[in-house]
Protein backbone atom coordinates (compact mmCIF):
# COMPACT_ATOMS: atom_id res chain seq x y z
CA UNK A 1 0.00 0.00 0.00
CA UNK A 2 0.95 3.07 -0.82
CA UNK A 3 0.46 6.52 1.34
CA UNK A 4 1.50 10.04 1.41
CA UNK A 5 1.80 11.98 4.35
CA UNK A 6 -0.02 11.13 7.18
CA UNK A 7 -3.30 9.51 7.10
CA UNK A 8 -5.68 9.36 10.10
CA UNK A 9 -8.83 7.15 10.48
CA UNK A 10 -11.77 6.45 12.89
CA UNK A 11 -10.61 4.42 16.26
CA UNK A 12 -13.66 2.23 15.15
CA UNK A 13 -11.16 1.47 11.60
CA UNK A 14 -7.94 -0.02 13.10
CA UNK A 15 -9.13 -3.64 11.79
CA UNK A 16 -9.48 -1.82 8.12
CA UNK A 17 -7.65 -1.71 5.15
CA UNK A 18 -6.97 1.90 4.51
CA UNK A 19 -6.73 3.42 0.80
CA UNK A 20 -6.81 7.11 -0.13
CA UNK A 21 -9.30 8.06 -2.35
CA UNK A 22 -8.30 12.12 -1.69
CA UNK A 23 -5.58 13.74 -0.02
CA UNK A 24 -5.90 15.81 2.76
CA UNK A 25 -9.24 17.69 3.96
CA UNK A 26 -11.45 19.93 1.56
CA UNK A 27 -11.62 22.32 4.00
CA UNK A 28 -8.54 22.49 6.45
CA UNK A 29 -9.62 25.63 8.40
CA UNK A 30 -10.63 24.23 11.72
CA UNK A 31 -8.62 26.62 14.16
CA UNK A 32 -8.42 23.22 17.02
CA UNK A 33 -7.48 20.93 14.02
CA UNK A 34 -3.79 19.96 12.93
CA UNK A 35 -4.71 16.69 11.14
CA UNK A 36 -4.01 17.69 7.42
CA UNK A 37 -2.07 20.85 7.32
CA UNK A 38 1.50 19.45 6.35
CA UNK A 39 -0.57 18.80 2.59
CA UNK A 40 -2.95 20.21 0.11
CA UNK A 41 -6.40 18.76 -0.59
CA UNK A 42 -6.02 17.04 -3.94
CA UNK A 43 -8.19 14.30 -5.58
CA UNK A 44 -6.29 11.25 -6.48
CA UNK A 45 -5.98 10.17 -9.62
CA UNK A 46 -8.21 6.89 -10.00
CA UNK A 47 -5.40 4.56 -11.72
CA UNK A 48 -3.20 4.86 -8.40
CA UNK A 49 -6.62 4.12 -6.04
CA UNK A 50 -7.72 1.10 -8.34
CA UNK A 51 -4.14 -0.16 -8.22
CA UNK A 52 -3.92 -0.23 -4.24
CA UNK A 53 -6.82 -1.96 -4.16
CA UNK A 54 -5.12 -4.51 -6.36
CA UNK A 55 -1.82 -4.77 -4.34
CA UNK A 56 -4.28 -5.12 -0.77
CA UNK A 57 -6.24 -8.22 -2.97
CA UNK A 58 -2.79 -9.87 -3.22
CA UNK A 59 -1.27 -9.00 0.19
CA UNK A 60 -4.31 -9.66 2.57
CA UNK A 61 -6.37 -12.85 2.23
CA UNK A 62 -9.24 -11.50 3.59
CA UNK A 63 -10.62 -8.09 3.72
CA UNK A 64 -14.07 -7.41 5.78
CA UNK A 65 -13.28 -3.64 6.72
CA UNK A 66 -12.32 -0.87 4.25
CA UNK A 67 -12.23 3.06 5.07
CA UNK A 68 -11.56 5.39 2.25
CA UNK A 69 -9.47 8.30 3.00
CA UNK A 70 -8.37 11.25 3.46
CA UNK A 71 -10.76 13.77 5.14
CA UNK A 72 -13.15 13.73 2.38
CA UNK A 73 -13.29 11.08 -0.36
CA UNK A 74 -17.12 11.84 -0.92
CA UNK A 75 -15.78 15.05 -2.61
CA UNK A 76 -15.21 12.91 -5.65
CA UNK A 77 -17.53 12.38 -8.62
CA UNK A 78 -20.45 10.24 -7.94
CA UNK A 79 -19.56 8.13 -11.32
CA UNK A 80 -15.51 7.56 -9.37
CA UNK A 81 -17.07 6.77 -6.07
CA UNK A 82 -19.36 4.30 -7.83
CA UNK A 83 -16.21 2.52 -9.37
CA UNK A 84 -14.24 2.74 -6.77
CA UNK A 85 -17.33 0.23 -4.96
CA UNK A 86 -17.40 -1.38 -8.42
CA UNK A 87 -14.24 -2.22 -7.84
CA UNK A 88 -14.40 -3.41 -4.11
CA UNK A 89 -17.05 -5.53 -4.59
CA UNK A 90 -15.31 -7.00 -7.24
CA UNK A 91 -12.14 -8.02 -5.49
CA UNK A 92 -13.08 -7.99 -1.88
CA UNK A 93 -16.67 -10.01 -2.06
CA UNK A 94 -15.91 -10.46 1.51
CA UNK A 95 -16.10 -7.15 2.87
CA UNK A 96 -19.26 -6.55 5.16
CA UNK A 97 -18.26 -2.56 5.41
CA UNK A 98 -17.04 0.25 3.40
CA UNK A 99 -16.55 3.94 5.23
CA UNK A 100 -15.50 7.52 4.91
CA UNK A 101 -15.53 10.45 6.46
CA UNK A 102 -17.66 13.29 4.77
CA UNK A 103 -18.08 17.01 5.33
CA UNK A 104 -21.34 18.92 4.92
CA UNK A 105 -20.21 20.59 1.80
CA UNK A 106 -19.71 16.94 0.22
CA UNK A 107 -23.07 15.57 1.51
CA UNK A 108 -24.68 18.93 -0.05
CA UNK A 109 -23.36 17.83 -3.51
CA UNK A 110 -24.46 14.67 -3.65
CA UNK A 111 -28.08 13.81 -4.61
CA UNK A 112 -30.16 11.55 -3.08
CA UNK A 113 -30.17 9.92 -6.17
CA UNK A 114 -26.32 9.35 -6.25
CA UNK A 115 -26.35 8.32 -2.39
CA UNK A 116 -28.98 5.37 -2.54
CA UNK A 117 -26.62 4.22 -5.33
CA UNK A 118 -23.67 4.53 -3.43
CA UNK A 119 -25.38 2.74 -0.78
CA UNK A 120 -26.69 -0.13 -2.86
CA UNK A 121 -22.90 -0.28 -4.43
CA UNK A 122 -21.93 -0.75 -0.81
CA UNK A 123 -20.91 2.63 1.21
CA UNK A 124 -21.99 1.73 4.74
CA UNK A 125 -21.50 4.53 7.16
CA UNK A 126 -20.21 8.15 6.71
CA UNK A 127 -18.49 9.33 9.69
CA UNK A 128 -18.82 13.27 9.69
CA UNK A 129 -18.00 15.88 12.54
CA UNK A 130 -20.85 18.04 14.36
CA UNK A 131 -17.88 19.40 16.71
CA UNK A 132 -20.46 21.96 18.69
CA UNK A 133 -24.31 22.46 18.12
CA UNK A 134 -23.59 25.77 18.72
CA UNK A 135 -23.06 28.52 16.33
CA UNK A 136 -20.94 30.79 18.31
CA UNK A 137 -18.43 28.33 19.12
CA UNK A 138 -18.99 26.63 15.54
CA UNK A 139 -17.95 30.51 14.61
CA UNK A 140 -14.88 30.88 16.10
CA UNK A 141 -13.90 27.75 15.32
CA UNK A 142 -13.49 28.30 11.71
CA UNK A 143 -15.98 25.27 11.34
CA UNK A 144 -17.59 26.82 8.08
CA UNK A 145 -20.68 25.64 8.71
CA UNK A 146 -23.61 26.47 10.92
CA UNK A 147 -25.33 23.73 12.74
CA UNK A 148 -28.85 24.01 10.65
CA UNK A 149 -26.71 23.20 7.61
CA UNK A 150 -24.51 20.50 9.46
CA UNK A 151 -27.75 18.96 10.94
CA UNK A 152 -29.61 18.68 7.52
CA UNK A 153 -26.68 16.96 5.82
CA UNK A 154 -26.92 14.44 8.76
CA UNK A 155 -30.24 13.95 8.03
CA UNK A 156 -29.62 13.70 4.25
CA UNK A 157 -27.42 10.52 4.86
CA UNK A 158 -29.95 8.81 7.55
CA UNK A 159 -32.91 9.03 4.88
CA UNK A 160 -30.74 7.50 2.18
CA UNK A 161 -30.27 4.73 3.93
CA UNK A 162 -26.54 5.15 4.93
CA UNK A 163 -25.83 5.07 8.04
CA UNK A 164 -24.59 7.90 10.11
CA UNK A 165 -21.49 8.33 12.47
CA UNK A 166 -21.36 12.34 14.43
CA UNK A 167 -18.51 13.64 16.34
CA UNK A 168 -18.39 16.49 18.73
CA UNK A 169 -15.59 17.65 21.27
CA UNK A 170 -16.38 18.53 24.82
CA UNK A 171 -14.62 21.74 25.93
CA UNK A 172 -14.55 23.26 22.73
CA UNK A 173 -16.71 26.50 23.64
CA UNK A 174 -14.08 27.02 26.87
CA UNK A 175 -15.70 28.48 29.81
CA UNK A 176 -18.12 31.39 28.46
CA UNK A 177 -19.79 28.90 25.90
CA UNK A 178 -20.00 25.23 27.98
CA UNK A 179 -23.68 25.41 28.67
CA UNK A 180 -24.57 26.46 25.93
CA UNK A 181 -22.28 24.26 23.68
CA UNK A 182 -23.63 21.27 25.57
CA UNK A 183 -27.23 21.74 25.69
CA UNK A 184 -27.09 22.90 21.87
CA UNK A 185 -25.00 19.82 20.59
CA UNK A 186 -27.23 17.29 22.15
CA UNK A 187 -30.17 19.12 20.33
CA UNK A 188 -28.27 18.25 16.97
CA UNK A 189 -27.60 15.34 17.88
CA UNK A 190 -31.56 14.40 18.95
CA UNK A 191 -32.16 16.31 15.50
CA UNK A 192 -29.54 13.83 13.66
CA UNK A 193 -30.52 10.36 15.28
CA UNK A 194 -27.47 8.98 14.08
CA UNK A 195 -26.26 5.39 14.50
CA UNK A 196 -23.25 6.41 16.44
CA UNK A 197 -22.56 9.37 18.61
CA UNK A 198 -18.83 9.98 19.25
CA UNK A 199 -17.44 12.24 22.05
CA UNK A 200 -14.15 13.41 22.31
CA UNK A 201 -12.71 16.09 24.15
CA UNK A 202 -10.60 19.37 23.50
CA UNK A 203 -6.78 19.00 23.29
CA UNK A 204 -4.39 21.50 22.00
CA UNK A 205 -2.07 21.28 19.32
CA UNK A 206 0.73 23.24 18.22
CA UNK A 207 0.78 24.54 14.83
CA UNK A 208 -2.81 25.53 15.12
CA UNK A 209 -5.14 29.28 15.54
CA UNK A 210 -6.50 27.89 18.70
CA UNK A 211 -3.00 27.04 20.08
CA UNK A 212 -2.21 30.23 19.79
CA UNK A 213 -5.59 32.01 21.15
CA UNK A 214 -4.50 29.59 24.40
CA UNK A 215 -0.80 30.60 24.73
CA UNK A 216 -2.19 34.20 24.01
CA UNK A 217 -4.68 34.32 26.61
CA UNK A 218 -7.39 34.46 24.17
CA UNK A 219 -9.13 30.97 24.85
CA UNK A 220 -9.60 29.52 28.68
CA UNK A 221 -9.78 25.49 28.57
CA UNK A 222 -12.35 23.90 30.65
CA UNK A 223 -10.65 22.17 33.67
CA UNK A 224 -11.44 18.26 34.16
CA UNK A 225 -14.09 18.82 36.78
CA UNK A 226 -15.74 21.62 34.06
CA UNK A 227 -15.35 19.00 31.12
CA UNK A 228 -17.45 16.82 33.74
CA UNK A 229 -20.09 19.15 34.12
CA UNK A 230 -20.25 20.30 30.46
CA UNK A 231 -21.05 15.72 29.73
CA UNK A 232 -23.56 15.98 32.85
CA UNK A 233 -25.35 18.66 30.60
CA UNK A 234 -24.47 17.14 27.86
CA UNK A 235 -26.31 13.12 28.54
CA UNK A 236 -29.44 15.07 30.31
CA UNK A 237 -30.36 16.59 27.32
CA UNK A 238 -29.75 13.94 24.84
CA UNK A 239 -32.57 12.19 23.60
CA UNK A 240 -30.96 10.22 20.25
CA UNK A 241 -33.42 6.53 20.67
CA UNK A 242 -31.28 3.98 19.27
CA UNK A 243 -27.92 5.91 19.30
CA UNK A 244 -24.75 4.51 20.00
CA UNK A 245 -22.79 6.65 22.39
CA UNK A 246 -19.03 6.23 23.43
CA UNK A 247 -17.14 8.40 25.13
CA UNK A 248 -14.03 6.39 24.92
CA UNK A 249 -11.25 7.75 23.07
CA UNK A 250 -7.80 8.70 24.61
CA UNK A 251 -8.38 12.43 24.70
CA UNK A 252 -11.15 11.91 27.26
CA UNK A 253 -11.24 12.34 30.84
CA UNK A 254 -13.81 10.00 31.69
CA UNK A 255 -14.70 6.80 29.98
CA UNK A 256 -18.70 6.85 29.08
CA UNK A 257 -20.61 4.44 26.55
CA UNK A 258 -23.92 3.08 26.41
CA UNK A 259 -27.24 3.21 24.17
CA UNK A 260 -29.73 6.05 24.26
CA UNK A 261 -32.31 6.45 25.27
CA UNK A 262 -32.15 3.42 27.94
CA UNK A 263 -28.58 3.35 29.12
CA UNK A 264 -28.65 7.21 30.04
CA UNK A 265 -29.30 6.73 33.69
CA UNK A 266 -26.57 4.24 34.10
CA UNK A 267 -24.61 6.80 32.25
CA UNK A 268 -25.06 9.25 34.26
CA UNK A 269 -24.26 7.47 37.14
CA UNK A 270 -20.94 7.01 35.96
CA UNK A 271 -20.84 10.61 35.47
CA UNK A 272 -21.77 10.94 39.38
CA UNK A 273 -19.25 8.91 40.49
CA UNK A 274 -16.54 10.54 38.79
CA UNK A 275 -17.46 13.85 40.08
CA UNK A 276 -16.84 12.58 43.82
CA UNK A 277 -13.54 10.88 43.12
CA UNK A 278 -11.45 12.97 40.47
CA UNK A 279 -8.81 11.12 40.56
CA UNK A 280 -10.53 8.25 38.66
CA UNK A 281 -10.02 10.58 35.20
CA UNK A 282 -8.03 10.03 33.12
CA UNK A 283 -4.55 11.73 34.15
CA UNK A 284 -3.51 14.48 31.75
CA UNK A 285 -0.43 12.92 31.11
CA UNK A 286 -1.76 10.11 29.74
CA UNK A 287 -4.69 11.63 27.09
CA UNK A 288 -4.10 11.61 23.26
CA UNK A 289 -5.16 12.35 19.97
Amino acid sequence: MRYWGAVYRPPSEARSLIVQVTYGCSHNTCAFCSMYKAKRFALRPMDEILEDFWLARQTYPRVEKIFLADGDALVRKASELESILDNIRKLFPECKRVTTYGSPSSIRIRTDEELQTLRDKGLTMVYMGLESGCDEVLKLMRKGHMSDEIIAMGQKVRRNGIALSVTAITGLGGPDLMERHAVETAKAFNAMNPEYIGMLTLMVEDGTPLYDWVQDGKFQLLKPKQVLDETRILVEHLDSPGSVFRMNHASNYLALKGTLNQDKAAMMAVINRAEMDLSSLRPEAFRGI
